[in-house]
């Protein structure tokens, strides 16, 4: 793909590039837990977007879409947001590096990626820290990671409407391979955490469905959450989340709300302490226990969060039958998309094979395997 992004970059704008290149991610346990300032365990992947880039001496941007094949252009020091196009992730970062103080002058772009579309790896939040590390790379800027992952938090909230968590930039931009990170959605900041899985791999099984109601359907569970702080901060003082509430006040927790708020609640509480249970089997090299975690974790999304859907339940069933297969859940936001699965190498050419077969009998869908390992973080590719 570098090699593809540079020969383009030198047909179109006939200079050559400095590269960048930005990975997406996986979240391994804690879901729907960042907007309640919680904990997650995401882990950059090999899979991501490159970048090539280049001074051009103007006021202009002038940006080419290798996968697209689209060109787009906008002027460093007067722009807007364009509905629905992919140039709003690369203006909302100019727009944040503007307000940041930073010295923006025009450039030029390639960017083109191996993220699969619609697999949940997050190729958005990968174009938006791409996108800052390249310009930061191209001026000198010497721009902090966790100010990236900031920005580009902020410029999708902005220039994409899109109301996302600090986990997916920030996943991005400090990923470091062999590792997870054990982020608090809080303070953030994260614990690298050394995986170390041996005989065993990390498998995506895309669904390939993404149905209408998971935007309405996050912007509920979200409500949900916030009203359940609302009634629960009479008792439990002082707590501005459901982060703040600990597991042994659970049957408390049960007896104060609505029963559609405490299984919302619910799972928010127990999935934190999952995070660090995660955590602690990772550390100890508990693949087993881990394994575990991730089931607790897809049962409770589906039956307590309600974010699961038909399609992701039968994978995720379909690999608990199978004694190679450690742990199976749901990942991402919810109602289509992948789960992710940790099971022994050398079944798994058997797993694709099973899985395939049975998801086709079952929904008439071919699903996608993709392959992840923890890989680095964004960064200048020289």
């Amino acid at each position: 793909m570098r090699e593809l992004i540079t020969k383009s970059f030198l047909e179109i704008f006939a200079q050559e590039p400095i590269h960048a290149f930005a990975p997406g991610r996986i979240n391994l346990i804690g879901e729907h837990t960042d907007y309640q300032e919680g904990f997650v365990f995401p882990a950059a992947v090999a899979q991501g977007i490159y970048f090539g880039i280049q001074k051009n001496n103007s006021n202009s941007a002038r940006i080419h879409s290798f996968d697209f094949n689209e060109d787009f252009r906008f002027d460093v020091k007067s722009f807007s947001p364009r509905k629905g196009h992919w140039g709003n992730y690369i203006m909302g970062m100019v727009s944040q590096l503007n307000q940041a103080g930073y010295e923006i002058e025009g450039f030029d772009m390639v960017f083109g990626g191996n993220i699969p579309v619609g697999s949940g790896l997050s190729s958005s939040a990968a174009l938006s820290v791409g996108v800052g590390t390249s310009i930061s790379g191209l001026f000198d800027l010497d721009i902090p990671k966790k100010s990236l992952a900031l920005y580009a938090q902020k410029s999708e909230n902005l220039f994409e409407g899109l109301n996302c968590g600090i986990m997916d930039p920030y996943a991005s931009a400090f990923g470091k391979a062999d590792h997870a990170l054990l982020l608090d959605c809080r303070s953030n900041s994260h614990e690298e955490v050394p995986i170390s899985l041996g005989q065993y791999s990390l498998l995506l099984v895309n669904t390939n469905v993404k149905h209408k109601l998971a935007d309405s359907a996050y912007n509920k569970r979200r409500s949900a959450c916030e009203e359940s702080v609302d009634i629960l901060s009479s008792t439990f003082t002082g707590i501005k989340t459901l982060r703040d509430i600990a597991e042994a006040d659970l049957p408390k927790v049960k007896s104060i709300l609505p029963k559609e708020l405490f299984s919302k609640a619910k799972h928010v509480i127990l999935e934190d302490v999952r995070v660090h249970q995660a955590g602690e089997s990772l550390r100890s090299g508990e693949l087993g226990k881990f394994g575990e975690l991730m089931k607790a974790s897809h049962k409770s999304l589906s039956q307590d969060y309600e974010v699961s859907c038909e399609e992701l339940d039968f994978l995720a069933k379909e690999s608990w039958k199978k004694k190679y297969v450690l742990g199976s859940r749901m990942m991402g936001g919810g109602f289509g998309g992948c789960t992710i699965n940790l099971l022994e190498n050398n079944h798994i050419l058997e797993f694709k094979k099973s899985i395939a077969t049975s998801y086709l009998a079952a929904f008439n869908i071919e699903p996608d395997f993709i392959e992840v390992k923890p890989s680095d973080g964004a960064r200048l590719v020289k």
